[in-house]
């Protein structure tokens, strides 16, 4: 079945109109400048999960009579709580009267210490309990998850285990530039020189930092002197992992029809055509039912979606306007 696709206008100023400075605006670090209220009330929280292992968050509540309920976001592949794009978003969700709660990955952030082992995209388990915590922390309220890139793909996974375990007051879902095929996605940053440059140098870091704290644990000489996110994947799979091979640990994370049908709570899709890193035929792929609702814009590039040199941005205008109609429905 083909997949239903709602067209919305997103319209960039003329000069943000490229895929790639969409794309480097998405992380800059211009947009975490200025003041930030949400950063002002932020409580550091460790999430501890039923197999012990340990994730940082952040919490900054919103005060009990005025929150209208909790965001819960979360990061994309070698991103953390503190990248720009969750701190603009939380910002603007904290300044429009939400509480947030930002996670970080296992070996995401300044979290390699608190885990023995690596960091695997399929590790929705430790994930999804810590989806299920946060969404107890401000008891009664609406709750609300939202993920980029890498973090979309999780969100919408997670939606996806609602269908079996539903989260207590979860209302909606946004995924914003989510990966779908995890094998072309690993291509097509490969094939791009400066995205390619960005990631392996992000992660290069994060796996020494890795062999430091670790040393008995693990030896990356090899590895870090590879030159390809593919190359460095199927080796760390090959000699670190349950997995016999690349393949099957993509396959593990990619989203399938199965999966998309299968969510269980209202979830928007932000994609664009122009995604440098996400190809646009990988959603027209799949087959979208109620009720999750797919937006399709001609640009955005990846995690983009910057609307001037203000850094408005379209996709947090957009979750507060969807988050606002069913607080007002919804909460008592």
């Amino acid at each position: 079945m083909r997949s239903k696709v709602i067209e919305e206008k997103f319209n960039p100023a003329f000069f943000l109109k490229n895929a790639h400075i969409q794309t480097y605006l998405a992380s800059s670090r211009l947009r975490a400048t200025g003041k930030n209220p949400m950063l002002d009330a932020a409580e550091e929280k460790i999430i501890l999960t039923k197999g012990g292992v340990r994730l940082i968050a952040s919490h900054s509540p919103a005060g009990e009579n005025k929150s209208k309920g909790l965001v819960m976001l979360l990061h994309g592949w070698e991103g953390s709580a503190a990248s720009a794009y969750i701190l603009s978003a939380g910002r603007y969700l904290f300044e429009n009267g939400y509480s947030v709660f930002r996670l970080n990955f296992r070996d995401h952030g300044k979290s390699h210490h608190l885990n023995e082992g690596l960091f695997y995209a399929t590790l929705i388990d430790e994930v999804f309990q810590a989806v299920e915590q946060a969404s107890a922390i401000e008891s009664g309220r609406n709750f609300f998850l939202a993920g980029f890139s890498l973090g979309g793909n999780f969100a919408l996974r997670i939606g996806r285990i609602c269908a079996n375990k539903p989260i207590n007051k979860l209302r909606h879902i946004v995924s914003i530039s989510p990966v779908i095929d995890t094998d072309k996605a690993t291509g097509a940053i490969d094939s791009n020189i400066m995205i390619k440059n960005y990631f392996l140098s992000k992660w290069r870091r994060s796996l020494a930092l890795k062999q430091k704290l670790f040393p008995e644990k693990y030896d990356f000489g090899e590895i870090l002197s590879l030159n390809s996110c593919r190359s460095i994947t199927g080796r760390l799979i090959e000699s670190y992992s349950i997995y016999k091979d690349a393949a099957e640990y993509f396959s593990g994370y990619s989203l399938t029809d199965e999966t998309i049908n299968g969510i269980a709570v209202p979830t928007t899709i932000i994609a664009s055509k122009d995604d440098p890193v996400i190809p646009v035929r990988d959603f027209y792929a799949l087959d979208f039912r109620t009720p999750v609702n797919l937006v399709i814009h001609e640009h955005g590039g990846h995690n983009g979606f910057i609307e001037d040199f203000f850094f408005n941005c379209w996709y947090e205008k957009m979750m507060v306007r969807i988050f606002d109609s069913i607080g007002s429905s919804r909460n008592t």
